[in-house]
């Protein structure tokens, strides 16, 4: 928010410069981003008249100008082109040797073969905003000869205020006022706010619909406004300082009270309202064409201000086109509600809109302003435009109005919580300048009641922090913390989260951080069974439902990757994925990996290839390795809507499924316009559950190596033989068994495969005997031939 310097004064003024109210309000916790100047230096720039004007002999476009400088000042002769020109008008006029924004030199010369002793000025090109075509015109009572600096109070400064969205309180110059009046002890000077008289008994009736997004609704009829009334030049600087632009004085007018008080108001044309006010809801579809000429496709969800036959408003957000003020308004309708928070926030974002009212009203607005910001905008509408004001139409719902409850402080945990003391009768002061009420019962304990517009205080901790910023953080002790460590000890078989993505570091892969929350439609090509969770309030429609897969999020990295000519990727993340909804919505952590692109960096001692399927499959078993489980964890093929059904096998752990892996589905890869990747995802709980590494004693005794080769049915899995295997050598000398070859063609039935395993056999007491080691191969091979009909290949 951007706050004039001399308008703040005018509400508190204290003894400090503009550097030093910016310093104490960002040590209150109210930051001020920047402090400007609202223009640069204009020198020998001053207020002048235009006596006469002629033609340009040689020159349709321009005049030739007689300006009044100053009293008792020689005429000056200047050429000017700009359409509004005309004898009588008082105008900025660059005298010779001025020098204007952006280093412009004015020189006595000749145009088009006339002298010219200076230049009439535009808003543009004093720095003044952007302004109309032509000259900038000031009020006729302009004493002509005065320096325009003095004259448009332009040594004044911009504070820019960022404020925290639970400092809505702060989003007028009243309520900066009031936090400045607290934090320097300087006396507030709030404008008196007069109740205006009514002249007129025309008025409009209200209901509300819908009380507990509206439970305050006023509104006023003035009549008879006079629709040519230009706006003054005060306020029209007031709004530019405050980066508004002037687009007319009623219009002017609803936004200085807004600046002013922090109340948003609006203005309807009264002749253009089709009988009284509705505060509802909107139905589904509804049409509302806004002031920005955006229409509005409403949803229930939206709160509409309303005729008797169709929508006038989006309450707290934006007027309607069809009943906004104009050129000919005569008679005007002035709104002044309260719209609950969460009746608004979120609204104008879901519609791409964020204006000065929906960022008021979605953080808090006092809800006892509305009649004394309808009060003051309805004088200066009489002030400035004339006409006879109604009387005041409020409607009300108490039941549905905010109201603060008192709050328990005591004294002992202020100075627990801050670490210091700060006496009773100064923490009594301080809670007094920030408004809020106070009774004590003698003993270091108060009830204190915030003021209606503080929306934020609602435990003792909030008192206290109200406590320490206007006492000053910079008072408050600086003490380092004192942690104990404590350490719990981690479980001997716990495998945890950085070691697995050390070993997948190792094997070349970069960690990814990616959104919880993604895309419905890349979701929905992923997982199509499973409904993810809706955002009620999303960034973007790009970020609308959480995330019931590592996938989408990896896919979108490797697909930023790829479009910046990155040939290989390896990426992995580790985080949650969210499943189902309200009371049964799953949270499970989940490690998830993607690559794509060359199986091994460009070089000149291997041959180029693009990962494959067994490359990931090679990753996932290094993950398995770490657990110390391997031999509990199978693959076991499988169809999954993302992968492809030719190379996807699910992962299982002691025959529970924990997670997939496999080449992305060629549809899949179409439909994003990646080339072919492969991706896996295990549940991390599978990975992180380990087993306790064993001693085992090294065999002093030479090894045996035995291989054999045998016929299998072509749909049995390897993994199937290797468990039977396994199973037939438990007990025995078996060190290692190992899967070497895998054959189909010449020599083998069709329909068949030849698997070769490789066995390694060893006992650590003595050497084994031949006899021993045929015996174990001879059970093997009848246990593969009873179980899987394999046979011995000859």
């Amino acid at each position: 928010m951007r706050v004039s310097e001399q308008w703040l004064r005018e509400w508190c003024d204290p003894a400090l410069d503009a550097a030093g109210i910016g310093e104490r309000l960002t040590m209150a916790g109210i930051e001020v981003g920047a402090i400007e100047s609202v223009a640069e230096v204009l020198e020998h720039v001053v207020v002048a008249r235009i006596f006469d004007t002629r033609p340009h002999p040689d020159a349709e476009r321009l005049r030739l100008c007689t300006v009044e400088a100053g009293p008792g000042d020689a005429p000056l002769n200047i050429v000017c082109g700009a359409p509004n020109a005309r004898p009588g008008i008082i105008v900025p006029l660059a005298k010779v040797g001025a020098r204007l924004p952006g280093g412009v030199r004015i020189k006595s010369s000749k145009i088009r073969g006339e002298a010219s002793e200076g230049m009439l000025c535009s808003a543009r090109e004093l720095g003044l905003g952007d302004g109309e075509a032509g000259l900038l015109e000031l009020p006729t009572d302009a004493p002509v000869g005065t320096a325009l600096r003095d004259y448009l109070q332009l040594d004044d400064r911009i504070i820019e205020v960022e404020l925290t969205p639970n400092r809505g309180d702060c989003l007028s110059v009243a309520g900066l006022a009031r936090e400045l009046a607290a934090i320097t002890q300087t006396p507030l000077t709030p404008r008196p706010l007069p109740e205006v008289p009514v002249r007129s008994q025309r008025q409009v009736g209200v209901r509300l619909e819908a009380p507990s997004a509206c439970p305050r609704y006023a509104c006023r009829v003035v009549e008879q406004i006079d629709p040519t009334a230009p706006t003054p030049l005060w306020l029209q600087e007031r709004l530019r300082r405050a980066g508004l632009r002037s687009l007319g004085p009623v219009v002017d007018i609803t936004n200085y009270v807004l600046l002013e008080l922090g109340q948003p108001l609006h203005a309807f044309d009264l002749d253009r309202v089709d009988g009284d006010i509705v505060v509802r809801q909107a139905r589904a579809g509804e049409p509302l064409r806004l002031l920005n000429g955006q229409d509005l496709a409403a949803t229930p969800e939206l709160l509409l201000i309303a005729d008797q036959s169709r929508a006038l408003a989006a309450a707290g957000i934006m007027g309607g086109a069809d009943s906004a003020v104009g050129d000919s308004t005569r008679n005007v309708l002035l709104e002044s509600a309260f719209f609950t928070p969460p009746a608004i926030a979120g609204r104008a974002r879901a519609a791409n809109l964020q204006t000065d009212a929906s960022q008021r009203f979605e953080r808090g607005v006092d809800p006892t302003l509305q009649r004394r910001a309808l009060e003051r905008a309805t004088q200066l509408l009489i002030d400035l435009c004339g006409g006879q004001a109604g009387p005041v139409v409020e409607a009300c719902a108490s039941e549905h109005l905010p109201r603060n409850l008192p709050i328990r402080l005591r004294l002992a945990r202020i100075g627990r919580v801050l670490g210091v003391d700060i006496a009773n009768a100064e923490v009594e002061a301080i809670l007094q300048r920030l408004h809020i009420q106070l009774s004590a019962d003698g003993s270091g304990v108060w009830q204190a009641l915030p003021p209606s517009w503080r929306f934020d205080l609602a435990c003792e901790e909030d008192l206290i922090e109200e406590v320490a910023r206007i006492h000053g953080y910079e008072r408050l002790p600086t003490a380092h913390p004192l942690p104990k460590a404590n350490f719990p000890a981690a479980a001997d078989d716990h495998v945890s989260r950085e070691r697995l993505a050390l070993t997948l570091v190792g094997r070349g892969y970069q960690e990814a951080i990616t959104y919880s929350f993604v895309d419905r439609r890349l979701q929905a090509l992923i997982e199509p069974q499973l409904e993810p969770l809706a955002l009620a309030n999303p960034l973007s429609a790009e970020l609308s439902v959480m995330r019931t897969s590592l996938w989408p999020g990896l896919l979108q990295a490797y697909a930023h990757n790829s479009n910046r000519q990155v040939p290989r990727v390896r990426l992995f993340e580790t985080g949650l994925r969210f499943i189902g909804k309200g009371d049964e919505l799953q949270q499970d952590p989940v490690l998830a990996g993607l690559i794509a692109g060359p199986a091994t960096p460009e070089q000149w001692s291997t041959a180029a290839r693009d990962v494959d399927f067994f490359d990931i499959k090679g990753d996932v078993e290094a993950l398995l390795a770490v657990t110390g489980c391997a031999d509990q964890f199978s693959f076991e093929a499988a169809e999954h809507p993302a992968l492809h059904p030719g190379q996807c096998a699910r992962l299982q752990r002691n025959g529970q499924s924990v997670g997939w892996l496999g080449r992305l589905h060629p549809g899949l890869e179409s439909e994003l316009k990646i080339d072919s990747a492969l991706v896996f995802e295990i549940a991390l709980a599978a990975l992180t559950n380990g087993r306790v590494a064993s001693h085992c004693e090294v065999s002093r005794f030479p090894t045996v190596r035995r291989d054999i080769a045998v016929v299998i049915p072509q749909h049995i899995a390897a993994s199937a033989i290797l468990a039977t295997a396994r199973q037939a050598c438990e007990g025995s000398a078996l060190q290692e068994l190992l899967l070497f070859d895998v054959y189909q063609g010449q020599g083998v039935p069709q329909g068949h495969k030849s698997i070769a395993l490789g066995l390694t056999l060893s006992a650590t007491e003595r050497t084994l005997t031949d006899a021993e080691v045929d015996q174990l191969m001879a059970r093997l091979l009848r246990a593969l031939a009873d179980t899987h009909q394999a046979q011995l290949r000859g």
